[in-house]
């Protein structure tokens, strides 16, 4: 459990903030907790209070520490310094994970939305929109499919995120162009861990959700991409690939053993 008050605090500030001046607090937490998520996620990139950030982080420590941490040690080891994860990727205590962005890098918008951008940015904090926010005017313009960013983790278990935009294949068709691209994404990601002594890294599946990349495909892709990877560069460091479903498991397990 966690403090109703402080959901409560924060979900009247952000109301506020946003101009609705009449909203009905439910009573179940998770209602509560829906409530909140939703306002998190529509919330833009704007200033806030540190009174804020200290209540948000004193709440997501306590969610973070209900929900529980997993490490490598939890995973399945399924090649030298590769392992498979079946579970949420917002509980890996690594040193880095990978979001699935898109062009603007900021997260999801969609209140309550059930894709990995949304996840990583409810449970990291407002903070992770406003550093992505920073980087991007800096940059000043959509990040190019293939390329990543690194940022803090702030309220998660990890200490970084790397955010990449994988290849959008709403129709389930791939051309060569876009299998390259999706290359380009494992590889950008690795070579930022490395570049920044990263010695754990969890990949999601990059491009399969809305982005419509065919799993057993992004599988092969993801998989012949790190191993690849780690025999060119001799990197040491611990890979681990994070599915959420039966199916991406059983897809996982299958190209593993198909190489």
């Amino acid at each position: 459990m966690y403090d109703d008050e402080k959901l409560r605090w924060l979900i009247q500030y952000m109301a506020e903030e946003m101009n609705f001046s009449k909203i009905s607090l439910p009573t179940s937490q998770d209602q509560l907790w829906s409530l909140y998520r939703g306002l998190a996620n529509r919330r833009p990139p704007d200033p806030v209070t540190q009174e804020f950030l200290e209540i948000q982080d004193q709440l997501l420590s306590e969610i973070r520490e209900n929900r529980g941490v997993v490490g490598l040690m939890d995973a399945q080891r399924i090649g030298p310094n590769l392992f498979l994860w079946q579970g949420d990727i917002t509980r890996l205590q690594v040193d880095g994970i990978v979001n699935a962005a898109n062009g603007r890098m900021l997260g999801c918008f969609v209140p309550g939305h059930h894709c990995i951008d949304n996840a990583i940015h409810t449970y990291a904090g407002v903070q992770l929109r406003l550093e992505c926010n920073r980087l991007m005017l800096a940059k000043g313009h959509f990040e190019e499919t293939g390329r990543a960013i690194l940022t803090s983790a702030y309220n998660l278990p990890a200490k970084y995120i790397l955010h990449t935009v994988g290849p959008i294949a709403s129709d389930g068709r791939v051309s060569e162009e876009q299998e390259m691209l999706l290359a380009s994404s494992y590889r950008a990601c690795l070579q930022i861990a490395v570049d920044h002594g990263l010695e754990s890294l969890a990949f999601c599946s990059i491009s399969t959700g809305v982005f419509g990349f065919p799993k057993p495909q992004a599988a092969d892709i993801a998989l012949k991409t790190i191993m690849g990877f780690q025999l060119d560069t001799g990197s040491e460091m611990d890979i681990l690939i994070d599915v959420f479903s039966d199916e991406d498991y059983r897809i996982y397990k299958e190209a593993i053993q198909a190489l």
